[in-house]
């Protein structure tokens, strides 16, 4: 499904459903520390009911899995959905995947103990979202928004990968990032309470045709560019990793957490 948000890439359309496939390959990055870190604060465990927004191909939920509870993932796309529902049916995981935006969502009261957003919470609209959410939670559920990103003025590999996207979509809002704390807007804090943050590096590790996968499936490549774009952006950043990086290596990202109780 195509969005355009006036506030992302300045308006410029954009489809992870064109990227499924290729999410789903090189997309399920975050390192053990990240799903840790959400145990150790009560997280995603067993006797939880548990509901992941914009769950993509699944991989929050997926990769909680072992630590016992139930989950449900969201998507505004087919495709993504698509994807999760067959990632998880070939990993033998009872995890229910369903076809509609946050904003549209029908979950009858108090429904879910945690309710998590992973990389997607600014596509919301959390005006309209956040009540909803809060209905949804049962007495002292949780919200959890996360977020992982390299840090390209400290990653060189980060740094020239980002420079060449921007190169073929100047529009692309996506880079750019430092350390700090989620954002949570005032609208979301009208129905919860920050409880607690937390953020950390993490070396995430690839090779260069998984680093290539990973930019590729971005928002300003594989999600917006047509497929002639796609196919020489490819071309030239395989080329440039030919000429910056080891066959394996690291690239450093900086993750955040924040955890909401409702009001």
């Amino acid at each position: 499904m195509e969005i355009i948000k006036e506030k992302i890439d300045s308006g410029k359309a954009f489809d992870f459903g064109r990227t499924s496939k290729g999410y789903a390959k090189y997309r399920d990055i975050y390192p053990k520390e990240f799903y840790e870190k959400l145990v150790e604060c009560g997280i995603g465990v067993n006797g939880q009911e548990c509901l992941d927004l914009g769950t993509g191909t699944g991989v929050i939920p997926r990769n909680m899995y072992k630590y016992g509870a139930k989950w449900t993932g969201t998507d505004i796309s087919e495709n993504q959905i698509a994807q999760a529902n067959l990632l998880a049916l070939n990993n033998k995981m009872d995890i229910r995947f369903r076809v509609v935006s946050a904003e549209n969502m029908d979950f009858p009261d108090e429904s879910f103990d945690i309710i998590t957003a992973c990389q997607c919470f600014w596509y919301f609209d959390t005006k309209e979202l956040a009540p909803k959410l809060a209905r949804m939670l049962k007495k002292d559920g949780r919200l959890v928004v996360m977020q992982m990103a390299w840090l390209p003025e400290e990653d060189r590999i980060a740094g020239l990968s980002e420079k060449l996207v921007l190169e073929y979509n100047p529009e692309w809002s996506g880079g750019g990032w430092t350390r700090g704390p989620v954002y949570i807007s005032d609208d979301v804090l009208e129905s919860f309470d920050i409880v607690h943050r937390e953020g950390f590096d993490l070396n995430v590790p690839f090779t260069r045709e998984s680093w290539n996968g990973r930019m590729k499936t971005c928002r300003g490549i594989g999600a917006s560019l047509s497929d002639v774009e796609i196919a020489a952006w490819e071309r030239e950043h395989r080329a440039l990793l030919a000429l910056t990086a080891p066959e394996e290596f690291d690239v450093l990202h900086y993750a955040a957490i924040a955890v909401l109780k409702k009001k």
